[in-house]
C-alpha cells in the first residue's frame, strides 16, 4: 500500500507539473500574441497633475486626448488638459532684473524703517493651466494585454494666475505687475512623453502616461521652467480594425 501510495503521488505531482506548463503557455499565447483588434479611433480622459517643481506649483484637474490610427505602429491626436492649483511665488523666484529693480524700490522704505531689513516679497497665485497639442504617437503592440507608446510634446500652453497681496507693500507692487489682479499668457512647449495602455478587451484599456515639457510662460517675471504632466483614466477604442 505505501509503494502504491508512492507511485500515486509521482503520478500527481507529474500531473500538476504538466498543468502548470500548459498554463504557463495559454499565458504566453494570450500575452506575448498579436493584438487582433487595433480600432482606426480611440478616445482618453481622465485625472491629471500637472507639477511646476521651479515655482512648487502642482495642479490636478482633466486630460483628454482623441487620436487616429492609420497604422497599427502609428497613432496621430490632439490632446487637451485643464487643471488648477495654488503656489506662492517669492521674491527670489522673479528673473534677475526684476529682483534688482524689486530691490532699488525697496531699499528706501527699508532705511526708513517701513519694512524690516530682511523683508521678502511673497505673492500667493491661483492658478489655471490648459495645454494644446497635436502629433504623432509611435505604438508597440506586440503583446496581447499592454500597448506601449511614445511621442513627441510639442504644442502651446495657456497660464491664469490670479494674484493676492498680503499687504500694502505687495498691494502696491502688484498693482504695477498685474493692475487686474490677473495675469494670463500663452506660450509654446516642447519635450517628450509616453505610457502604457493595460488592455481589458478589444474596446476598452487603462491609459497611464506622463509627460515632460520646457516653457518660458510670464517671461516678464519668472524664468523658464520644466514642467511633467501625468494622467491615468480609461482609453475606448473603436472604428474599423487597422490590424486587418
Amino acid at each position: 500500500m505505501l509503494e502504491k501510495s508512492g507511485v500515486g503521488r509521482a503520478r500527481e505531482i507529474i500531473l500538476g507539473k504538466r498543468l502548470w506548463l500548459a498554463a504557463l503557455a495559454l499565458f504566453a499565447v494570450n500575452a506575448f500574441g498579436q493584438q487582433s483588434y487595433v480600432g482606426s479611433y480611440s478616445v482618453f480622459a481622465g485625472f491629471t497633475y500637472l507639477e511646476s517643481p521651479s515655482i512648487n506649483l502642482a495642479e490636478r484637474g482633466f486630460h483628454t486626448q482623441i487620436g487616429i490610427n492609420p497604422r497599427t505602429w502609428l497613432g496621430i491626436g490632439f490632446d487637451y488638459s485643464i487643471s488648477t492649483g495654488h503656489t506662492s511665488i517669492t521674491q527670489s523666484e522673479l528673473i534677475p532684473s526684476l529682483q534688482q529693480q524689486l530691490n532699488a524700490e525697496l531699499a528706501p522704505l527699508i532705511a526708513a524703517g517701513f519694512i524690516p531689513a530682511n523683508f521678502m516679497l511673497t505673492i500667493p497665485i491661483d492658478s489655471t493651466s490648459q495645454t494644446f497639442a497635436l502629433g504623432p504617437q509611435l505604438e508597440y503592440r506586440h503583446w496581447r494585454w499592454v500597448t506601449l507608446f511614445i511621442r513627441p510634446s510639442i504644442g502651446a500652453i495657456h497660464e491664469a494666475a490670479t494674484v493676492h497681496a498680503n499687504g500694502p507693500i505687495e498691494q502696491m507692487i502688484l498693482a504695477r505687475l498685474a493692475p487686474s489682479g490677473t495675469k494670463t499668457d500663452w506660450t509654446g512647449f516642447y519635450g517628450f512623453g509616453g505610457g502604457t495602455d493595460l488592455i481589458l478587451g478589444d474596446r476598452l484599456s487603462i491609459r497611464v502616461q506622463a509627460d515632460f515639457v520646457h516653457d518660458h510662460l510670464f517671461s516678464d517675471l519668472l524664468p523658464g521652467r520644466n514642467t511633467v504632466r501625468f494622467s491615468i483614466g480609461p482609453t475606448f477604442h473603436f472604428g474599423r480594425n487597422v490590424a486587418k
